[in-house]
């Protein structure tokens, strides 16, 4: 067996489901990366434009001037499609993506790749330099998988292995050692199938295979830590964070995707399905310890519950009216007011209307207002 063979299977060993090595070369598709930039499709997430991640995104050699070689992998973790059950009783459930059911990959993933780059050190005989990334450097990762042979880029910019389907995470480990790189994958297996596009509830996967950032649930529920806009709100649904639609409808995750995931990603109690009225009840310090060292801290208690307030507004029960006029009365975050005025709004019944007007005559923050009296006027379509 060769190095790069040897550091495969080495790589299986550690839980990684995908191997492949890539030479730190300008990814394929930055063009249309620095296309979707300048379209401004990312969103507030500045970052992805910084002059300097655009050149190293660009140049993947700036991120380690000595590496020779890139080993991209992928790390399976729990099917949406083995999601926990729900209770029986008539609670309110949110969703969450099933990538966040476990331990932050963040926090997972790279103690793995720094295991293989000691075993790579052994093999070469050497300590290796190396650099390591899952979702946190300026790399395009998908493109870099491609060409390490992993799968193809779908319709909804996601990679896709025809063994392994797509739910996984993706890492890289730079390293100053020359391996043999694998072949690109060549295929395009999409075909005519348009199910991610059709499925999308807000219209936000573009026909160049990018996503409109602004648009997608996704992006809404974690990245936008302001109001979510009011005209997407009723299409988010029940989803509260992250959202998993147009991967469940590829039929290559329907017919491919494992029974389950790496242990570390396994569902924490409580996490997949909450009861959302329990969650909007989540203080400060509940919040930290329930979601300790998982995905879900990221969009923050206010993020997190103010994705809460819209869930319950879509759900349009009115057993959800008691703890929403409590979050409106008493909670001290703004966006968390301003969405429980719209969910009371949007369930539109009389005990809501009465909480609306109880907390005109309380408020005294302009933006909160506004939504109380927009929600007085009645749901939205």
């Amino acid at each position: 067996m060769s190095i790069r063979d040897d550091i495969q299977a080495e790589a299986i060993t550690l839980g990684f489901s995908l191997a492949g090595v890539v030479l730190p070369q300008r990814p394929a598709h930055f063009s249309e990366f620095a296309r979707w930039l300048d379209q401004s499709r990312h969103g507030s997430m500045s970052y992805l434009s910084a002059p300097d991640r655009v050149q190293r995104r660009r140049d993947p050699s700036l991120l380690l001037p000595e590496a020779r070689s890139i080993i991209s992998l992928a790390l399976a973790y729990s099917s949406p499609f083995a999601s926990p059950s729900e209770s029986q009783a008539r609670e309110m459930h949110g969703r969450v993506a099933a990538y966040a059911w476990g331990d932050d990959y963040h926090a997972v993933i790279p103690p793995r790749l720094d295991r293989l780059a000691e075993r790579l050190s052994g093999l070469v005989g050497r300590q290796v330099r190396q650099r390591r990334y899952t979702d946190t450097g300026p790399i395009l990762e998908r493109d870099l998988a491609q060409q390490a042979g992993l799968g193809w880029i779908g319709k909804n910019t996601c990679l896709i292995s025809p063994q392994a389907g797509s739910f996984f995470f993706l890492a890289e480990l730079l390293v100053d050692v020359e391996l043999e790189p694998d072949q690109l994958f060549p295929f395009d297996r999409c075909g005519n199938c348009r199910r991610c596009i059709e499925a999308c509830p807000t219209a936000c996967i573009l026909p160049d295979r990018t996503i409109d950032a602004n648009r997608c649930i996704s992006y809404q529920t974690i990245e936008n830590k302001g109001a979510i806009p009011a005209e997407l709100r009723s299409q988010i649904g029940d989803w509260i964070f992250g959202c998993d639609i147009c991967q469940k409808v590829c039929p290559w995750n329907l017919r491919f995707t494992p029974a389950a995931g790496d242990a570390a990603f396994a569902p924490r109690p409580g996490v997949a399905n909450p009861i959302l009225t329990a969650e909007l009840k989540l203080s400060p310090q509940t919040f930290n310890l329930k979601f300790r060292n998982n995905p879900v801290l990221r969009a923050r208690r206010r993020g997190y519950l103010r994705n809460v307030c819209v869930a319950l507004g879509n759900s349009r029960d009115p057993a959800a009216v008691p703890d929403l006029e409590s979050a409106l009365l008493a909670e001290p975050e703004l966006l968390i007011r301003l969405h429980a005025a719209w969910a009371l709004g949007q369930i539109n019944s009389i005990p809501a209307r009465l909480a609306l007007n109880k907390a005109l005559n309380n408020e005294n923050l302009p933006a909160v207002i506004i939504e109380i009296r927009k929600g007085l006027e009645g749901p939205s379509i």
